[in-house]
This record gives C-alpha cells, sequence and structure tokens, in this order.
C-alpha cells in the first residue's frame, strides 16, 4: 500500500470520476485506475462501484475512507514537520494587493522576490482589488495578507495589522481654480461642497476616507469621475474637469503631481489615507505565511517607511 494509490483513491472519490481525478491530479486517467486496482488487490476488497456513470463507494470504500484522509492528513504533517526542522517551507500563500497600492515607494515584488529565492516550494497567489474586498477576504481566511487602504485610523474587525502609508489628503485644481487662490496652503472640506470631484471608486480606501470625512463635515460629495488608476484622476483634473481629492506628496518628495496643478490641504476634519498590512487575528494560516509576513513587516521597518504613521496596534507575532 503506497501513499500515492491513497491519495488516488481519494481523488477517485471526489470527483466520483476517473477522468476528472486524473485532469485535477495531472496524470493519465489509466495510471490511476490501475493503482486503484492494485490498492483493492491488497485490500482484498472493491472500494469503487464502477457500474454506474459515476463512481460510488462500496461498503468495504464507505469503511476504510475516513481512515485513508486520516493517514494522508498524518503524511503531510509529518512532511511538514521534517520540512520546519531542516528549514524548507512549502504549501502556498496567499497575498492580497489594493489596486494603486505598488505605486508608492515600498517594493512588494522586492519582497516576494527574495521569498521566493529562499523558500521556492512555497506557491504564492497575488490578487489585486478593491480595499473593501480585500478586507473582507481577510477576515473570511480567503486571503492571508493583505495591503489594503482603510476608511479610517481602526482596525476591521478580527485583524491585525501595520500601518504603511498615512497622508493627508489634498483638493487637486488647474491654475485658477478658487480653490487655490491667493496662495492658500489649505482649505476647509466644507469647500468642495457642490464642487464636481474626482475620485477613486467606491471599495477603495481613499474613497472610504473622502465619503466618511464628507459626512463628518455635514456634505454630499458630489462626484463626477471615477477611476481606479491615480494617474487618469490627476489627468482629468488637469484638464480641469473636476476637483481630484488625492494624497498630498511627502514634504522634501522629488517629484509632486506633474503638470501645474496646484495642491491644497483638506482640514476641518483633516481626511488622511492610510495603507495597512493586515492579517487575521491569529495569524496567517500555516508556517508559509507566517515566514512571508514578517518579511513584509521587516521591509516595512526599515529606514526607508519611518516616516509611515503607525496609530494602529502593534502588530502581534505571528
Amino acid at each position: 500500500m503506497e501513499l500515492r494509490q491513497l491519495q488516488y483513491f481519494v481523488a477517485v472519490v471526489e470527483e466520483a470520476n476517473f477522468t476528472r481525478a486524473a485532469a485535477r491530479l495531472h496524470l493519465a486517467q489509466p495510471g490511476i485506475s490501475a493503482q486503484v486496482r492494485q490498492l483493492e488487490r491488497e485490500l482484498g476488497q472493491p472500494l469503487l462501484n464502477r457500474s454506474g456513470r459515476t463512481v460510488t463507494l462500496t461498503g468495504a470504500g464507505r469503511a476504510v475512507l475516513p481512515h485513508v484522509r486520516s493517514m494522508l492528513a498524518t503524511a503531510e504533517e509529518i512532511r511538514r514537520t521534517v520540512d520546519e526542522i531542516t528549514g524548507l517551507l512549502r504549501g502556498d500563500v496567499r497575498l492580497g494587493l489594493v489596486s494603486g497600492a505598488a505605486t508608492h515607494e515600498f517594493d512588494v515584488a522586492d519582497v516576494l522576490s527574495g521569498f521566493h529565492d529562499d523558500h521556492p516550494g512555497v506557491d504564492v497567489s497575488l490578487t489585486e482589488d478593491t480595499s473593501e474586498r480585500m478586507v473582507a477576504a481577510v477576515q473570511r481566511g480567503e486571503l492571508d495578507i493583505a495591503l489594503a487602504g482603510l476608511p479610517g485610523p481602526e482596525l476591521p474587525p478580527g485583524t491585525c495589522g501595520r500601518i504603511v502609508v498615512d497622508e493627508p489628503l489634498a483638493a487637486l485644481v488647474a491654475p485658477g481654480d478658487p480653490l487655490a487662490m491667493d496662495g492658500r496652503a489649505a482649505v476647509p472640506l466644507a469647500a468642495l461642497r457642490d464642487r464636481p470631484l474626482i475620485s477613486l471608486p467606491r471599495g477603495s480606501g481613499l474613497r472610504g476616507v473622502l465619503d466618511r470625512a464628507c459626512e463628518e463635515a455635514g456634505i454630499r460629495p458630489r462626484i463626477v469621475f471615477e477611476a481606479a488608476a491615480p494617474q487618469l484622476l490627476v489627468r482629468l483634473a488637469e484638464r480641469g474637469l473636476g476637483v481630484a481629492v488625492m494624497p498630498l506628496p511627502p514634504a522634501g518628495a522629488p517629484e509632486g503631481f506633474p503638470g501645474k496643478l496646484r495642491t491644497v490641504r483638506l482640514t476641518g476634519p483633516e481626511p488622511r489615507g492610510r495603507i495597512a498590512l493586515l492579517w487575521q487575528e491569529d495569524g496567517p494560516d500555516g508556517p508559509a505565511g507566517r515566514v512571508l509576513l514578517e518579511r513584509f513587516l521587516k521591509a516595512f521597518d526599515d529606514e526607508a517607511f519611518e516616516g509611515a504613521g503607525n496609530a494602529l496596534p502593534a502588530p502581534r507575532t505571528p
């Protein structure tokens, strides 16, 4: 009796079909059939009923299936324990990245490249989506780690996190716009009342911040253009099509906003755009996710990120 025979048996049971099981395992169907037949000969009883259009379990098959699954789970735990002792990692990690986050100065690709070089046996899947959906996926355990925008300073329920970006929001306007007259550096948020606004779409962290701040200021934002790409928001504002609400470039940044746009800081209340590294309260599921989380935390603790705010609780040890 071999582990692969047990794996094939379980796959056939779950798929109720030898052909689908073969496709799932990326193997030839005759080979799987032969191995399952060999298993049945060794046990002295047929485990599968092949007479119908779908494969079903015999009485013996129903009796042994729980034990087979237990044996496979034990074998996986043994493999994982040995890997941890020898410093090897296997498995998969699910990472979420909010749309536009890669435009910030932190280098997600560099972290992932270094992690892959050290742990080639780990499969990392990367999904880019809105902050709202990313946060929900972390809460449901569908993502191990996510870089997502926050609508406020508090953590989403059921998560831990570290703020890696904390920037005030500003109004970007074309030259001659009343908001930029007299060289004003800041205006109250109420000044945006009835103005056509250009913003990221609903579900994004910055849009959540804007909607929340406008509600606190007692105004209803008039959104005329929505786009997921910050560069497009800037170009629309350059053409005088509205007021773009964007994070204010940090002081001393080598490049501000392109063109002749004027930036005016928003106050009363002061909305702030925050991007946080998030994970579930109990930490990522599995050692591979915990190691990748440690890599990200280390990267965000480097000198390049000392300016990032950290209004959230200190991250728990995964």
